[in-house]
């Protein structure tokens, strides 16, 4: 019975992606050894693991918006869903290293992206769940499929400055905000009417007032 080990020796983000992009350095690793693996058709799920770090006070101030107050943390700091990734293994014998793509996202909709962007210094703690298919041959050189079992995974931990790094390469000084499409219609009325140059002057204009308002 085929018996594969799954760890993640590190992680880099490519220069060139057509998007923001984290590779990370995969071993896969057969027990047996000598077992010829023909293809592996891996799928992989990301979870974040909050519990497995600490929090300074500004990143406890950021994070507010997704986990409540501090006070309430050791019932809202809960596992969550990063990313689903997949890739094509190609052959080996023993063990091979291998690059696993998850794409990432600027979107401050995804309880992901405001996780990362709250975090300043450290790590991000990571869980790889891995399924998927494996074909291989037996004693005799005979094609056999085997598939993955759901327990497998890999822990590992992300350098927040990586992920700040790529997307600074990707979105210099700059975030994504997605709005809904009555609010942005009433937002570029506002630009147009009061003749802005940009979107960054009109919410500057807006902020402006309403801190006014407020002091």
């Amino acid at each position: 019975m085929i018996n594969l080990g799954f760890h993640i020796e590190g992680v880099e983000a490519p220069a060139h992606a057509a998007a923001p992009l984290l590779m990370f350095k995969l071993r896969i690793t057969d027990a047996q050894a000598s077992t010829p693996i023909h293809n592996v058709s891996l799928r992989c799920q990301v979870r974040i693991e909050p519990t497995r770090r600490r929090y300074g006070p500004n990143e406890q101030e950021q994070l507010v918006d997704l986990f409540g107050e501090p006070a309430r943390w050791g019932q809202t700091l809960r596992s969550m869903l990063w990313a689903h990734t997949t890739a094509v293994i190609p052959p080996f014998i023993g063990s091979t290293l291998v690059d696993l793509p998850v794409p990432c996202t600027y979107d401050f909709n995804v309880a992901a992206a405001k996780y990362f962007h709250g975090l300043e210094t450290g790590d991000v703690p990571l869980c790889f769940l891995f399924s998927g298919t494996i074909f291989h041959a037996d004693e005799d050189g005979a094609l056999q499929v085997a598939q993955i079992p759901w327990e497998k995974e890999a822990n590992s931990r992300l350098p927040i400055d990586t992920w700040k790094e790529m997307m600074e390469l990707y979105y210099p000084n700059s975030a994504w905000l997605r709005l809904r499409k009555d609010v942005f219609e009433r937002l570029y009325a506002y630009k147009s009417a009061n003749f802005l140059p940009s979107w960054e002057k009109a919410l500057e204009a807006l902020l402006d007032g309403a801190e006014e308002s407020v002091s």
